[in-house]
């Protein structure tokens, strides 16, 4: 990476960003990394919320909320009134996701005929975003999506946002970005719309890669690509040179952060999320730098991570890269072990193997959790994070530590800096950070458009590395 260090301080002369369905504040944290003025943001969820206004303003000592509301229902003039009219005003946001996400659509089909994925409001709430984008008469706006929205029962969400933009006075243009192209050490890719009442977007409104993928593979998004271009409004995201770094990997990320569970044999301890621990070493890349450059201290907080007893000894076992296949092999493999040396013979003593079978082996299908447990690579970026991480984090297992990421280690994967503090339980946490944009491709994509749409030189919000 070419960065060492992060700022947030603000330029005066900067648009004025309102955020809606802001979540923790992972768009808008990107954005004010960048120099842009937050003016105050929309979220439904009062924990979310809450982080949102801690890392936004209040540690800052402003004295500002994001506002808990639902933005269905919400009156925008609550928010005009805080704003500067000599100022442009660019929206952001992102409509959740459940209704298109592969995911989301497999648990309302789990919750029965009338919940499936296109009975779901929330797929419709990309209009109450463009509703908010005309009342506010912004100049411009960023809504941040899942790739399935390509597909929503047919409709393609951000050809239908460009559209509807395009009538009512806009130019727009929508395309595919990874965030692991902007310095995330995780494969995420997402579609964002790019609105301008002034500009008309082209592919130079778009961030240039900062970082290449190391083995050549093509994303799922990448395969995809002809298929988006059928939309008049897609652009294609600009391409590496071939000159740049490889992508971030999750080694790289997490190898500075404090050890919390060396061994399965070990007891577990619940941290709360206020209590600090030392790094383990001294920042050993230019990301750990990056990520510890506003922390101030050699503490970090949020190392919470998941009590799972059964499956600790399992995780152990398992190589980085397996999945719930291997995993489940292991099991059965620590079962044999178990009853060979306390003598218990599946047959004659069926009851009691049965117990010790729950006691030991994860119950669920091969078929259907193939991919649900995933041990993580220290030499590559992560795979996606998701909201599931607040019921288990089996998706995310550590690699080199028998348990599930920690808070911080999924913070770190979706490159929310050190000093991002999440005062809430651990469980919502873990979702906020699922469900967030990570702040260095928001970033990334804020001094694009400062520059394309604003005329602002990039800001200097980064120090070159020593």
């Amino acid at each position: 990476m070419s960065e060492s260090s992060l700022s947030t301080s603000n330029k005066n002369d900067m648009p004025q960003v309102v955020d809606l369905f802001s979540g923790c504040g992972g768009f808008s944290y990107g954005f004010k990394l960048a120099g842009y003025s937050i003016a105050g943001g929309v979220e439904i969820d009062a924990s979310a919320a809450d982080t949102a206004s801690y890392n936004l303003h209040w540690k800052d000592g402003i004295d500002r909320d994001h506002i808990v509301d639902d933005v269905r229902t919400f009156e925008m003039k609550k928010i005009q009134q805080n704003l500067n009219p000599d100022e442009p005003v660019i929206v952001i946001g992102g409509p959740p996701c459940q209704a298109y996400s592969q995911i989301g659509r497999a648990k309302l089909r789990s919750l029965g005929e009338d919940r499936i994925h296109t009975n779901d409001q929330r797929g419709m709430l990309f209009q109450d975003f463009i509703e908010a984008v005309l009342e506010l008469n912004a100049e411009s706006a960023v809504m941040e999506n899942v790739l399935e929205s390509v597909n929503y029962g047919g409709i393609n969400i951000p050809h239908e946002v460009c559209s509807t933009l395009e009538k009512n006075g806009y130019s727009a243009k929508w395309t595919v970005l990874n965030a692991a192209d902007f310095g995330v050490p995780q494969v995420r890719e997402r579609v964002i719309v790019i609105a301008s009442k002034s500009q008309d977007i082209t592919s130079e409104a778009l961030p240039c890669p900062a970082h290449r993928a190391s083995n050549g593979k093509l994303t799922p998004g990448k395969k995809r690509m002809k298929k988006f271009s059928e939309s008049e409004y897609f652009l294609y995201p600009k391409e590496t040179s071939g000159e740049e770094p490889g992508w971030i990997t999750v080694g790289e990320a997490l190898s500075d952060l404090p050890v919390l569970f060396s061994k399965a044999s070990d007891s577990y301890q619940y941290y709360p999320l206020n209590i600090s621990f030392p790094y383990k070493n001294e920042a050993m890349n230019s990301y750990q730098k990056l990520m510890r450059s506003m922390n101030g201290s050699n503490l970090v907080t949020a190392n919470s991570y998941r009590k799972t007893v059964r499956d600790f000894p399992i995780f152990e076992r398992m190589e980085q890269g397996d999945n719930y296949i291997e995993a489940s092999e292991i099991a059965e493999d620590l079962l044999s072990s178990h009853c060979e040396v306390y003598g218990i013979d599946p047959v004659k003593d069926k009851n009691i193997y049965d117990q010790e079978r729950k006691k030991i082996v994860p119950p669920y299908s091969k078929d259907k959790f193939k991919e649900k447990w995933k041990k993580l690579n220290e030499e590559f970026p992560s795979h996606t994070l998701v909201a599931h991480l607040s019921t288990d984090t089996y998706s995310h297992i550590h690699p080199w530590e028998p348990r599930g990421i920690s808070v911080r280690e999924a913070a770190r994967i979706q490159s929310f800096p050190d000093d991002f503090i999440f005062q809430c339980t651990m469980g919502d946490a873990y979702k906020q950070i699922g469900n967030a944009v990570p702040p260095l491709l928001s970033k990334a994509l804020a001094e694009s458009l400062s520059s394309f749409l604003f005329d602002k030189p990039e800001p200097a919000t980064t120090v070159s590395e020593e």
